[in-house]
């Protein structure tokens, strides 16, 4: 097929798609598909709909008709389950607006859930000017962090959360009740189909039970508390697709540690994750097992990880309801508000599902049947070992931990009892010792899943084995409480983080497995498993990759399939005679483009000169020093003289007022501290420009009004000018104060890329910038007589318009109240 020239915006062309290209190895078409040929008239334009016509004759048979008058009426554009569920809890939205990947949106969460920073975020509440919280049902608040810890300003605080949340009359669970994200879950809290946020980044477990979780910083919960509502930016979304069958003797916890192993190079950072493959790769995964999937989609670099609403998710809900009703709890029961047999046949009859056709930013796979067991580490997520290779070691460990929202409800502590009661069985009945100088700690996830392994024998048996049980909560899973890591030893764990200190010393080494893996590996004193898995024979490694993971010659669609595919090929071939015609740039900002509306007051256009800050991976300490994080007197001034200075101290004397700061990529990973932005506001640069935003550091922007857009291409042409083409890059450590901890939810900074052979950190470059928020684009000057061009970038809607312009989150929610009254 050959297009001589793009048509034009809204003309159309015939297409002639003859049979045999729909029956080659490309399109092999299922039985029940059309035998005729198929002719359809295709509508291009860029911003129209599609509009397509059929003969007579192709109506008249059966097979085909259903399809091809289908084509007369234009479809609505295809939605993602992601898209789906934020479509349902956007408010605001004009009529018929399709919410996509990149839009943002307000949103109103089913249910908005804080742990021990909820005090926190009721001062931040108070600060704003609220005192009642808008919506009770949307609200839970849990105690789960710190439980271990009986000082008394713990207490006070936990005495001051749980007054708050009977004051305002709100879903609240004491201390050793359980971890928050498994209450959420075990409470139908977080219910399929739905969004639902926590102030805690792995709310991202909610998707395994087909829920969309995501984590929001304090400012967003507190607005939630005041408004019910927030404001979201839908990320680009990657499709995961199973194939195969999980084996014997491995478990999700393998999953997620082989995906973050084998896909470690930030393919996901940013991303929503949707899980999705046949009906027997999915039967294969349990609840349980999605559960720790989702929950370490965080760990992978994902905001979210969704699971579809399918036949395994609806067992486990039946189960429930049955539970529920055999139980007869009391009236005002949660659980028997959640889980009931009636709401269920209401959600499966209004079943959520991604649309045929819908778009995804990245497709991989991932084989179940060629996976092994795999542990993670030492110290990091990203380096994944087959178990083989590393029992092979023998590396001795001296503390095991069966702890977290992970990896420690009844399933699990019944696979790591088994370990135990088998070896039992070949000892007389008598259960073994766990390993001389090893302690095993367990804690289940929440007191409904002990009093389950209590009552099944299984909480008993590692008892009876010598592990040492520590209340349903967080504790060294987060590194806080008994049993941590001292300096110079080994442990591994089922929770989800083992980055460097996270469970204790620097100065140890931490592994993640799965549960039955770090009840061996207790049981003989080094990391070894129990002999579940077997290798099958003829087995080369494991198959992964990107794409669906279908080979075409065994691809099965139907002729509908067929010819979207198609029509996505035109689309595609369309774009490109487009760009071939007018040029990259010219094409990505046509005359007809929709105009952005702007609101009055905010500026139109956002202009000034580059300031360079050559460095990826710069972290929110680089950018305010963590040393003034807990200072609550630091002054403007002060703010700005220390701007950049863990970066670069000369950036304070470098950069100047109404500059725009350039950075890498990954620009303000690390730490949740809201100063990173508003250091460089106090520096009075009102717009920063990345090659990409670390996650936290975006919503901090927007929530503090700081502006930000992301631009690849001017990193890259920067640094073609000024640093050499494609530079080598060489790691450079910067440490985190300690008490960065203080947040309880903080991950380590990362690791600090900058240009060997780039002398100045920070550098005035000459070249001009200018935002057309109208028209979203930016226009780039490269100097006084250098080259012009011009680049397509996000809309800024007017909702996060809005939230800029009144100074940020905290008092645009003041003016909320203050309308409300």
């Amino acid at each position: 097929m050959i297009l001589r020239a793009p048509p034009q915006p809204g003309r159309s062309i015939a297409l002639y798609v003859p049979r045999s290209l729909l029956c080659r190895h490309h399109f092999p078409i299922r039985q029940n598909s059309t035998k005729e040929t198929l002719l359809f008239r295709r509508g291009f334009t860029s911003h129209g709909p599609r509009h397509q016509d059929v003969f007579h004759s192709q109506l008249e048979d059966r097979s085909s008709a259903a399809i091809l008058s289908s084509l007369k009426t234009a479809p609505p554009v295809p939605q993602t389950l992601t898209e789906k569920i934020v479509q349902q809890h956007s408010v605001g939205l004009p009529k018929d607006k399709r919410v996509k990947s990149g839009d943002y949106v307000t949103l109103s969460p089913h249910r908005c859930m804080t742990h021990d920073n909820s005090w926190p975020v009721a001062t931040k509440f108070f600060s704003i000017g609220a005192s009642v919280i808008n919506d009770k049902k949307q609200i839970v608040m849990t105690l789960d962090h710190d439980v271990q810890n009986k000082t008394e300003a713990n207490l006070k605080k936990y005495r001051q959360i749980e007054e708050f949340a009977k004051k305002q009359g709100v879903a609240f669970y004491p201390a050793g009740r359980g971890i928050g994200h498994q209450i959420m879950v075990e409470e139908g809290y977080a219910w399929p189909g739905t969004l639902a946020v926590a102030s805690d980044s792995h709310s991202n477990m909610y998707g395994g039970v087909g829920c969309l979780g995501t984590p929001v910083v304090r400012t967003d919960a507190a607005s939630i508390w005041a408004t019910s509502k927030t404001w979201w930016q839908i990320p680009p979304i990657c499709k995961v697709t199973f194939g195969g069958t999980l084996p014997k003797g491995v478990t999700g916890k393998d999953v997620i540690v082989a995906l973050c192993g084998l896909f470690s190079n930030d393919e996901v950072l940013n991303h929503a994750i949707e899980f999705t493959g046949s009906e027997e790769s999915m039967n294969s995964l349990a609840v349980d097992d999605r559960l720790a999937i989702a929950n370490m989609t965080t760990e992978w670099g994902a905001l979210t990880g969704l699971f579809p609403i399918d036949s395994t998710l609806e067992r486990w809900l039946r189960y429930r309801a049955t539970e529920a009703a055999l139980n007869d709890p009391s009236p005002g029961n949660a659980t028997q508000s959640s889980f009931t047999h009636q709401r269920l046949d209401e959600l499966l009859a209004n079943r959520l599902a991604a649309d045929k056709g819908a778009k995804y930013a990245k497709y991989l796979h991932l084989n179940l049947s060629t996976l092994s067991p795999y542990v993670s580490g030492p110290n990091s997520v990203k380096v994944a070992t087959p178990l083989s290779d590393l029992a092979a070691q023998a590396i001795p460990i001296n503390k095991a931990y069966l702890v977290s929202c992970t990896n420690s409800r009844a399933s699990d502590l019944a696979a790591a009892a088994k370990v135990f009661k088998d070896a039992a069985s070949v000892n007389g009945g008598s259960t073994p010792k766990i390993a001389d100088g090893v302690k095993f700690y367990i804690a289940a996830a929440s007191a409904p899943e002990q009093a389950a392994a209590e009552a099944s024998g299984d909480w008993q048996a590692m008892l009876d084995a010598g592990a040492q049980p520590l209340p349903a909560g967080c504790g060294p899973c987060i590194g806080l409480g008994a049993g941590l890591l001292e300096p110079g030893e080994v442990g591994i764990s089922a929770s989800n983080r083992n980055f460097k200190g996270r469970m204790g010393s620097t100065e140890a080494k931490a592994y993640l497995a799965s549960p039955e893996v770090v009840a061996a590996s207790a049981l003989h004193g080094k990391i070894t498993g129990p002999g579940w898995y077997q290798q099958p024979q003829g087995w080369t490694g494991v198959v992964r990759g990107e794409g669906d993971g279908i080979s075409e010659e065994d691809r099965m669609i139907t002729a509908e399939e067929a010819l979207e595919k198609v029509i996505g090929q035109l689309d595609n071939l369309v774009q490109d005679g487009e760009k071939s015609v007018h040029g990259s740039d010219s094409s990505l900002i046509s005359k007809d483009v929709q105009l952005t509306e702007v609101l009055p007051g905010f500026p139109e256009r956002v202009e000034g000169e580059i300031v360079f800050c050559d460095a990826d991976n710069i972290n929110t300490d680089g950018i305010y020093p963590g040393k003034y994080t807990y200072q609550d007197d630091v002054t403007t001034e002060k703010m700005a003289a220390v701007c950049m200075s863990n970066y670069d101290k000369a950036f304070a004397s470098t950069a100047r007022e109404g500059d725009i700061l350039v950075a890498g990529f990954n620009f303000g990973c690390g730490s949740s501290r809201e100063q990173a932005a508003t250091a460089i506001l106090a520096k009075k640069i009102p717009l920063v420009v990345a090659g990409s935003f670390g996650n936290i550091f975006s919503r901090n922007s927007i929530n503090n009004a700081l502006m930000g857009v992301e631009v690849p291409k001017l990193v890259q042409r920067l640094r073609e000018t000024f640093s050499g083409e494609n530079p080598d890059v060489s790691q450079q450590n910067v440490t985190e104060p300690s008490r960065n901890s203080d947040s309880l939810d903080s991950p380590p900074t990362a690791p600090q890329l900058t240009p060997p052979q780039e002398k100045l950190l920070t550098r005035r470059t000459g070249w001009k910038f200018t935002w057309d928020v109208k028209r979203s684009k930016v226009d780039i000057q490269e100097g006084e007589n250098g080259p012009k061009w011009s680049h397509k970038v996000g809309e800024l809607p007017p909702n996060v318009q809005e939230i800029i312009a009144k100074g940020g989150l905290e008092n645009w929610v003041k003016k909320q109240i203050e309308g409300s009254v």
